[in-house]
């Protein structure tokens, strides 16, 4: 399903890097959702990037975290009552993307002029998934730095808070936040006592 997830929304994200019009219509706009109900665009943005790099980076973390998780739901099948995991997998995928949104529809909903793209949120959301299921795993932060997921996962938060705050580029770093954050909390809204399973890993 990652695969499949990834190779879409690769194809429109080429499809829309020529097609302004395409592109124009299924961005993000906290403005065009809120005062004209536009809700379909929370989910449409996710498959929309700014350049080849933005899509290159969210689909090759996306491809290394996704069957993690999708591993994981299967595990999870098994001990809860969760059934049909390849569907829990879509549900928490378009979630996360739609769920990280919400930050920035409460500060920029009058604001005409704001636009956003990108599946970071739902990428995010995949990513803190994963480490609740392997907090000892190595990542790399800032793209470098090898340090144990269970490290990384506060100072990506911190940092993106900072980002946030700050607003100083043209990243929604507000979407990265709530997306790590309900990715994280996921499992344990399936099944709570896998908050147990969490720190028995440590």
């Amino acid at each position: 399903m990652t695969l499949f997830i990834v190779i879409v929304t690769s194809v429109i994200s080429v499809l829309a890097f020529s097609n302004r019009t395409l592109f124009l219509r299924l961005q993000f706009n906290p403005y065009q959702v809120y005062h004209r109900k536009e809700w379909y665009r929370v989910i449409t943005h996710g498959f929309l990037h700014a350049n080849w790099a933005h899509l290159i980076i969210n689909m090759l973390v996306l491809f290394s975290f996704g069957p993690v998780i999708e591993g994981a739901f299967w595990i999870m099948a098994a001990r809860t009552w969760m059934t049909f995991p390849i569907l829990w997998y879509v549900i928490f995928y378009f979630a996360s993307m739609a769920i990280a949104t919400l930050t920035t529809l409460y500060k920029h909903k009058d604001d005409v002029w704001y636009n956003s793209v990108g599946a970071s949120g739902a990428v995010s959301a995949v990513l803190f998934c994963s480490i609740f299921f392997d907090p000892k795993m190595t990542l790399l932060f800032m793209g470098v730095l090898p340090i144990p997921a269970y490290l990384f996962g506060p100072l990506y938060l911190l940092y993106s808070y900072y980002s946030a705050r700050k607003a100083s580029d043209n990243i929604n770093h507000d979407a990265h936040l709530l997306g790590a954050v309900f990715g994280f909390l996921f499992p344990m809204i399936i099944d709570i006592h896998l908050i147990k399973w969490f720190w028995g890993q440590f």
